[in-house]
This record gives structure tokens, C-alpha cells and sequence, in this order.
């Protein structure tokens, strides 16, 4: 299983990618979970919305 990390906004949003199977998914550190994506760009993409939504 591969992660890797993207915005560290701050500690309690930190996101990651998840790969399970054919799919890609982003989770934060405070528990949210994005859709699974057949596209890590994607799931990346998520990730990034959700940090940003966060912060503003």
C-alpha cells in the first residue's frame, strides 16, 4: 500500500493517499475520507479541496 503526503495545512489536517485494490482514495488526519478514484490525480485533487475548505 502506497501513501503519500500532499498539503500539511496543519496538524490536524494532514492528507494522504490511499491505494486499496484498483482504487485511490485521500484521507485527512481528522478523519475525513474522500471517494475511491481509479485516478490518483484525482484522489490527490480531493485531498487538496478538502485542506483548502478546511483553511478558508
Amino acid at each position: 500500500m502506497e501513501q503519500q503526503k500532499h498539503v500539511d495545512a496543519s496538524p490536524e489536517h494532514l492528507t494522504t493517499t490511499i491505494e486499496q485494490g484498483r482504487f485511490c482514495l485521500a484521507r485527512c488526519t481528522c478523519g475525513w475520507q474522500g471517494p475511491a478514484r481509479r485516478a490518483r490525480s484525482q484522489a490527490r485533487t480531493d485531498g487538496v479541496a478538502h485542506t483548502a475548505a478546511v483553511i478558508a
